[in-house]
């Protein structure tokens, strides 16, 4: 039998995206009368019949840098979750850090053929990588990658509210008398593009003072630590997230000369271990969000919500005491 014309055919045919495709089919009012005739016909001349239900046999990537930041597998739980009801195959891609890159932002999306949508995680992407000459059908969402919406208007993104994430443990921190705290986080080496930490930060600072520490060895970031508390006003210290936490928690027990208050963030199990303060972030339901919108875009439906932010908790715990003044 002949394939069957999808609305990447017409899309590609018509030189137009997809999202135009479906627009110019199912809401004809928010397109000029030019580019609507143009896709009518096209979609008439490929025998092109509108949306069908996903089956079995689609394919979708799913690329993140998981050996960096593990929360990724937990976002990649409620991607597999919600693949399994649509029944589609996800392919896994591991990617670099963003933070250790000199140049992270993605000029290329890293698949191969046969796949009918694409989940990026954690990673900038530039122009280049979703025009028609590097993407020539795939569509593609985007999850926790801040910037997103600024550089692609056109591509769905899902997040979670990083500034509010760093707002709550700032009111949190001033609430208890805290002034001053250090924020500990990777070294960025490039800042061409707007992180999650970077969000956390600004929420930080909406409350009270932060001292930015960047550190090479996340494993081992002590050194950088220390020389920043030679300034005796800082009273607390935030770790852009839970493993840098972790790596923090001992030294400050057994070797800092006075009590530091201590939160993590990403609300992981380790956290809870240690009697850590830190941000819960609803990963798993972030994950589910991204697939639906990829779905609805493989079957040619217009993903309505170009971006979606979800909301971040608070996890209050003994590690973030009442400032020593």
């Amino acid at each position: 039998m002949p394939k069957r014309a999808t609305i990447y055919d017409v899309a590609k045919e018509a030189g137009v995206s997809i999202s135009t495709v479906s627009l110019a089919i199912n809401h004809p009012q928010r397109v000029n009368e030019a580019t609507r005739r143009v896709v009518i016909d096209t979609a008439v001349r490929l025998g092109y019949r509108g949306a069908t239900p996903a089956s079995a046999g689609r394919r979708v990537a799913v690329a993140a840098p998981f050996s960096a930041y593990p929360s990724y597998y937990t976002r990649l739980t409620g991607i597999l979750a919600a693949s399994v009801t649509a029944g589609i195959e996800v392919i896994v891609h591991d990617l670099p850090s963003t933070a250790a890159e000199d140049a992270p932002v993605l000029d290329a999306l890293p698949v191969k053929a046969n796949i009918d949508g694409i989940i990026v995680m954690g990673a900038p992407l530039s122009g280049q990588a979703t025009r028609t000459e590097s993407l020539p059908g795939p569509p593609v969402v985007l999850v926790d990658v801040p910037d997103g919406a600024r550089h692609h208007p056109g591509v769905p993104s899902v997040l979670i509210d990083d500034r509010r994430g760093g707002a709550l443990i700032g009111e949190h921190l001033a609430g208890r008398g805290h002034r001053k705290v250090a924020f500990v986080h990777e070294t960025q080496r490039s800042t061409d593009y707007l992180s999650a930490g970077m969000l956390r930060a600004q929420g930080l600072a909406d409350h009270l003072t932060c001292v930015d520490v960047p550190v090479n060895d996340p494993t081992a970031p002590w050194p950088e630590l220390s020389s920043a508390m030679e300034d005796e006003r800082i009273t607390a210290v935030v770790a852009n997230h839970d493993r840098l936490a972790a790596a923090l928690h001992g030294p400050l027990s057994t070797i800092a000369e006075r009590p530091m208050a201590l939160a993590g963030y990403d609300g992981s199990e380790l956290a809870a271990a240690l009697g850590l303060t830190t941000v819960w972030q609803p990963f798993e339901e972030s994950g589910r969000a991204a697939m639906g919108l990829l779905t609805q875009l493989i079957n040619g439906e217009h993903a309505h919500l170009n971006s979606m932010s979800l909301t971040p908790r608070l996890v209050a715990r003994a590690s973030t005491a009442g400032a020593v003044h």
